[in-house]
């Protein structure tokens, strides 16, 4: 086996900084035992130590000390308030355990300082995407410290990937798994979301992602599957669990991850030529190696330990060196490890635990999940919510409605439900069969955590196909209430039509459950134009109340085919124009097209079936190039003119929406700062 020197791509920043002025002022925040060891490499970066902080006076100072020894005099010690409010202090390491990580991200970007945060960032993916968020809002870099991302071991493996020096990646191996003698401690307790997963299982979760990417091209490469075992000891963590992944070009990979149990903790890279073999990649001692066997040749290894500029690398003080980089370029994000690939690792993670049956306490859904900032919720002086009114509902409500359908926690829902209320929202709809009834009570619970019940609007559904009846319909309501835990439903819709049944059945029990209170407001989801005008003529025959609501599919692309069995839409001109004369509020669901106007559509791509049966046509087409044109004028993308267009409609419309990120609701709601004009609206829609 020969050994030879390799020239890896990246540069580390050295004893320079970022833009030749001072060196930049670091602050440790959480003095334990990682941050001494980022402590004893940051001499080897550009910055430099000026405070330490801690819940504990006491621990600062000692931390503070011991700087002294690693050449960082008059460090100042502190709690974290007057850490952060330090001018000296320009970024800082945030070292707490992992529950600790969120509070102290939010202070410290909201002191305007960049954050490199310790692996995870956050226990799950609602919470880190809440922080993702905040950083992106503020313009502050935040870097997640897989520091093993950050040597120029990893450069150069990448590097070999994308030469293809082993052919096509088809497998990758990677652990991170160590012995722990004593059940004790924080990776122990649950309460501090202890266990192998979060702590080093994240290593050869995002290796393993960082190779499919480099072999691919993709930005971020996520498991479109994954399976797991494993056990969870006696105190409820994770103490040894191996995940299989497949992404979505074929590559394999086996990951583990443990505290009870050593591993090998060892990368291989397997291809149709051949395996690439790194035997320390993550603690990355003084002399690196990978080690290369193909087909080709006898068996090679790299070494990084002499070769210039790379003498003396430090991945701790090359992740610093990267956070304040990009501080001084004005970036929110380190290439090395991006906000994007921090998200795709935090769901990640989260279905691998889920795979193995492990939640931690404070994620229940009967938990009460506060606030990621920990602060009472309120609508942001600077929300650019718009609002309108529907006659019975009793309270002003949201133009946008969230939908109730893509939170696969609680802690995803409350943290985007929150970013939601946050932009003025306040409605929200669910449905009787969404997740089985789940979505409900999770709504419910987030609703009475933040204790905002007389303050939202929730549309409740019921009465689907098959158990489209009246007696269903009753037994469906109380259900969904007890689920939500409230006595009432702001509004009521069925959510399909059943023709065989006499409308005026229908009608007559809705009125009893309005006339008892249960109801405010009552429509129906999928009801054509006719059978809503026969609802309402047999109320107004029979003394009854009628419908008030119309929720159908309603957009910009006109539909020639709808996505399920029993789905009605108002995109043709004779529905549009009986909205126009009824002046019934729509509340229209796809009113982006199901994507068809985020990019996925095409005139020469039909990999998506339900998309070109329901939306592909040459009139379409060109409302799609009218809408990224029009676009282009705002500064804004093809989906925020789709939005307005629903939004500048003559009748009153209140669209929903389904965001399955907070990325995606502000994307969506930048169309609540379009103004259209009546000629625009018809040009759009081809009528000019």
């Amino acid at each position: 086996m020969s050994a030879q020197t390799a020239t890896p791509s990246t540069t580390p920043t050295g004893d320079r900084t970022p833009d030749g002025g001072a060196a930049p002022g670091w602050a440790v925040l959480g003095p334990g035992g990682i941050a001494r060891r980022f402590l004893s490499q940051l001499p080897a970066s550009t910055g430099t130590l000026v405070a330490a902080g801690s819940s504990s006076p006491d621990r600062a100072q000692a931390f503070a000390d011991e700087a002294v020894e690693h050449g960082f005099a008059d460090v100042r010690a502190g709690e974290y308030d007057a850490v952060l409010a330090d001018a000296a202090v320009d970024a800082v390491y945030v070292s707490t355990v992992h529950t600790g990580h969120a509070d102290l991200v939010l202070r410290a970007l909201d002191a305007g300082k960049a954050v490199l945060c310790e692996k995870p960032l956050a226990p799950n993916h609602g919470t880190a995407m809440a922080l993702v968020d905040a950083a992106r809002q503020a313009g502050l870099p935040l870097v997640e410290a897989y520091m093993y991302r950050f040597h120029p071991q990893t450069a150069a493996l990448l590097d070999l990937v994308r030469e293809g020096v082993v052919g096509r990646v088809t497998h990758v191996d990677a652990s991170f798994a160590f012995r722990s003698g004593e059940r004790s401690g924080r990776l122990f307790d649950v309460a501090t979301a202890g266990g192998g997963i979060l702590d080093v299982g994240g290593y050869p979760v995002t290796m393993a992602a960082a190779v499919v990417q480099a072999a691919t091209g993709v930005a971020v490469a996520e498991p479109v599957e994954l399976s797991a075992t494993g056990t969870l000891g006696p105190t409820g963590v994770d103490e040894w669990t191996v995940a299989h992944l497949t992404y979505r070009d074929g590559t394999t990979a086996s990951v583990r991850t443990g505290v009870r149990v050593q591993d090998e903790n060892a990368v291989t890279v397997h291809g149709t030529r051949g395996r690439i073999v790194l035997t320390d990649p993550w603690t990355l001692s003084a002399d690196p190696t990978i080690t290369v066997h193909t087909v080709d040749e006898d068996p090679r290894t790299l070494s990084y330990a002499g070769a210039e500029p790379y003498a003396g690398a430090e991945p701790y003080a090359l992740e610093a060196d990267a956070t304040t980089a990009a501080l001084a370029s004005g970036a929110v994000e380190a290439a090395q490890m991006t906000l994007d690939e921090t998200l795709a690792t935090a769901r990640t993670l989260d279905r691998w635990r889920a795979a193995i049956g492990l939640r931690y306490p404070f994620e229940a859904e009967t938990a009460d999940v506060p606030t990621v900032s920990g602060r009472p919720l309120r609508v942001r002086d600077d929300a650019p919510m718009r609002y309108g009114e529907v006659p019975g509902v009793g309270k002003r409500m949201s133009r946008l409605v969230m939908g109730v359908d893509n939170q696969p926690d609680l802690a995803h829902a409350s943290a985007i439900f929150d970013m939601f209320v946050e932009q003025g929202g306040n409605v929200f709809d669910t449905g009787y069969i969404y997740g089985g009834g789940v979505l409900e009570g999770r709504l419910g619970r987030w609703i009475q955590n933040r204790g905002i019940r007389d303050d939202v609007v929730v549309i409740t559904k019921g009465a689907h196909t098959p158990y489209c009846d009246p007696e269903s319909l009753t037994r469906q309501l109380l259900e969904s209430l007890d689920r939500q835990g409230t006595d009432h439903a702001d509004i009521y819709m069925m959510h399909r039509d059943n023709p065989a049944v006499p409308v005026g059945e229908f009608v007559d029990v809705l009125d009893e459950h309005r006339r008892a209170g249960r109801i405010r407001v009552f429509g129906g989801s999928n009801w054509t134009p006719a059978r809503f005008d026969e609802a309402n003529a047999y109320a107004a025959a029979n003394g009854r109340h009628g419908f008030e609501v119309l929720s159908n599919h309603f957009g910009l692309a006109e539909a020639y085919d709808v996505p399920w069995d029993g789905c009605e839409h108002a995109t043709d001109p004779a529905s549009k124009r009986w909205l126009e004369e009824r002046q019934v509020p729509l509340l229209p669901w796809s009113s982006q097209a199901r994507g068809f106007f985020t990019g996925r559509a095409a005139p020469g791509d039909t990999s998506d079936a339900e998309l070109v049966r329901c939306y592909y046509s040459d009139d379409n087409f060109e409302r799609l190039r009218r809408a990224r044109e029009l676009g282009e004028q705002y500064g804004v993308p093809a989906t925020a003119i789709a939005l307005a267009y629903v939004l500048h409609q003559p009748f009153p419309t209140f669209p929903l929406f389904g965001p399955r990120t907070i990325a995606e609701a502000r994307s969506s709601m930048t169309g609540l700062s379009v103004e259209l004009s009546p000629e625009q609206v018809a040009w759009l829609d081809l009528r000019a």
